[in-house]
């Protein structure tokens, strides 16, 4: 059995994650910037010996520091790691306040970094794995969420070069690229003055569930895969971008002629 960090673990996908992992026998160390709904989450698993809840934000050094010391005194080690906490906005970037750029980039990319470097001394010792959740966003661009879109690429590239650079330690990590998924990450979108957003969300394809992404995951950390595109349209959608990048413009303006002002 794996002791299984997870951030942005009290709902959507990091709560997904948190059931599926804890039925299976896994322990956990659940993160999360929301204290209230976080035990109350640690009330339902009602397991202390396996659970262990840390109120944490990732933007904060101090506590990334105290999570992993937690986890470490807690559990004496960590097998895997899933940066999955992240937020986003719906605004177009010539309206935005800098302010929401920061918090996007700050949550999205340099957390996961600086939690990562910190959990790597647990992780060498275990041969663990780290888990990523990026977004299709990252690899192409999309109206309305401009920092997004940057904060997912960067942290592509962040963690494919990462992976090179561990592989004499046996790091597995895996990148996962959903699309659109029915969590809260989009309910509680900034707007383009750092309130909640107020118009709701562009889509293309359909709405999935946090619970149905849980599965293509855990068959992805199975199989050692180092890259999980779970959506059809998605993958086309990128290559569109790459190859007939005019058509893909075109598309794009249609479908999120809301997001552009």
């Amino acid at each position: 059995m794996k002791v299984i960090l997870i951030t942005g673990a009290a709902s959507g996908l990091g709560w997904a994650m948190a059931k599926r992992w804890f039925d299976a026998g896994h322990s956990l160390v659940m993160g999360d910037v929301n204290e209230a709904l976080l035990r109350q989450r640690e009330q339902e698993l009602n397991a202390p010996e396996r659970v262990l809840a840390v109120t944490a934000d990732i933007t904060s050094a101090d506590d990334i520091q105290r999570l992993i010391k937690a986890t470490s005194d807690h559990f004496g080690r960590l097998d895997r790691l899933v940066n999955n906490a992240g937020i986003t906005h719906r605004s177009p970037a010539h309206q935005t306040d800098p302010a929401v750029f920061r918090r996007v980039m700050a949550v999205d990319w340099q957390g996961p970094v600086e939690l990562t470097m910190a959990a790597l001394p647990l992780l060498r010792a275990s041969e663990g794995e780290i888990l990523c959740i990026g977004s299709m966003a990252g690899w192409m661009p999309v109206p309305g969420r401009a920092a997004y879109c940057a904060a997912k690429g960067a942290l592509t590239q962040f963690f494919e070069v990462l992976r090179l650079e561990l592989e004499r330690d046996n790091i597995h990590v895996l990148m996962v690229y959903p699309s659109f998924l029915d969590t809260p990450i989009e309910h509680n979108a900034l707007g383009k003055d750092g309130k909640p957003a107020s118009h709701a969300r562009s889509m293309v394809g359909g709405m999935r569930t946090p619970e149905w992404m849980v599965g293509l995951i855990d068959e992805a950390l199975v199989k050692r895969h180092r890259w999980l595109l779970p959506e059809p349209v998605s993958r086309f959608g990128s290559l569109l971008w790459r190859f007939a990048p005019a058509l893909y413009l075109r598309q794009v303006r249609k479908r999120f002629a809301g997001e552009l002002g």
